[in-house]
């Protein structure tokens, strides 16, 4: 049972649109969700699932126009205690909210950097702004924070403009960033997606590392359930704007109760595993969801994943399955859920 007083950030039937030429894209289309203090929280879904936006809708990060939150709140808790709907706040209180209780990363540093500024000036900008320091004190908080993530020479590297770094250097610059002031939540959309495996998982020991000596939440959003069973406390996976399944993180790889969370987890290769190439013998292809993710302008009726599901039945196309407690706060969107032990049986026979 979650505690009201537990939670820091709570999402209800979010709802985030987007006017274009066509028609209305319903990028987020009822999305509820939380986070408890001191949790990971993973957003998971193909590209086009709704997941950046959610993540862009909790900073109020949306261009408006052409989008728009139409519907919903966000309830957050900041560090003095009091609770606050984000979605009804002024662009001035949401700036005093950005940076300071709640961050973000974001996928490409180089896009978040300024190249004219040294990774300094650029740390301690925030620290100013937020924390009331002077710009001697603040490129102090600068190198410390540095040091912090692990950047060697934080000294030196302080005075360095981000055209000098690596990727994963420029990525660590990005967390010191966010982690300057403390926040309560750190959002990550896709933070390792442009790093190479070595550095990805650097990245990830540290922000693991960095949330323990903190406490703070994260947000985690990425497309890679690898990285999600590394992270995550909790998962939420969406497919065309909605929530389709929510759980605890071992129980949706062991128990997956929607047909999409299911693709997912029998795409990914693993080490030892059959698809594992040994010299001689032949090699199986892993298994891929069929079709694409479809237009959001044009949404299947009823259930969004029905013309890629291979348990899809008439009723799927009739309604928007509700999404059901499937005991232990697990939830699915999906009719079939109940039969899934003996027709995945069915399937595999």
């Amino acid at each position: 049972m979650t505690h009201q007083n537990d939670v820091l950030l709570a999402v209800n039937n979010l709802k985030t649109y987007f006017s274009t030429d066509d028609g209305v894209v319903k990028s987020v289309d009822g999305v509820t969700f939380h986070i408890k203090k001191g949790e990971t929280l993973a957003v998971v879904g193909e590209s086009g699932s709704g997941k950046s936006v959610t993540s862009l809708s909790v900073m109020r990060l949306i261009p408006m126009p052409p989008g728009k939150i139409v519907d919903g709140e966000i309830l957050f808790t900041g560090k003095d205690g009091t609770q606050k709907n984000l979605v009804t706040l002024s662009e001035a209180e949401m700036r005093k909210i950005r940076g300071n209780d709640i961050s973000m990363i974001f996928q490409e540093p180089m896009t978040s950097l300024n190249p004219v500024y040294t990774v300094g000036d650029q740390i301690a900008e925030a620290v100013m702004l937020h924390q009331n320091k002077n710009r001697k004190d603040a490129m102090g908080v600068a190198t410390d924070m540095l040091r912090f993530v692990g950047i060697p020479a934080p000294e030196k590297r302080v005075h360095e403009y981000p055209h000098q770094m690596s990727g994963g250097m420029r990525q660590r610059v990005m967390i010191a960033m966010a982690l300057s002031c403390n926040p309560a939540l750190l959002i990550a959309d896709e933070p390792t997606t442009a790093l190479d495996v070595t550095i990805q998982a650097q990245i990830l020991d540290l922000m693991r590392k960095l949330q323990t000596d903190i406490g703070m939440s994260i947000l985690f959003i990425t497309h890679n359930l690898g990285v999600v069973a590394e992270m995550a406390d909790r998962v939420v996976v969406m497919y065309g704007g909605r929530v389709v399944e929510e759980g605890d993180v071992v129980e949706i790889f062991k128990a997956p109760r929607h047909p999409y969370t299911m693709g997912l987890l029998n795409s990914i290769p693993r080490p030892g595993g059959e698809h594992e190439y040994v010299p001689g013998q032949p090699k199986k292809r892993l298994e891929a969801i069929p079709g694409n993710v479809p237009n959001p302008l044009n949404l299947p009726p009823g259930c969004s994943f029905e013309p890629r599901c291979k348990f899809a039945v008439p009723e799927c196309s009739q309604a928007v399955p509700p999404l059901e407690d499937t005991g232990g706060g697990h939830t699915a969107r999906c009719i079939r859920w109940r039969e899934f032990d003996s027709v995945q049986q069915e399937v595999s026979a």
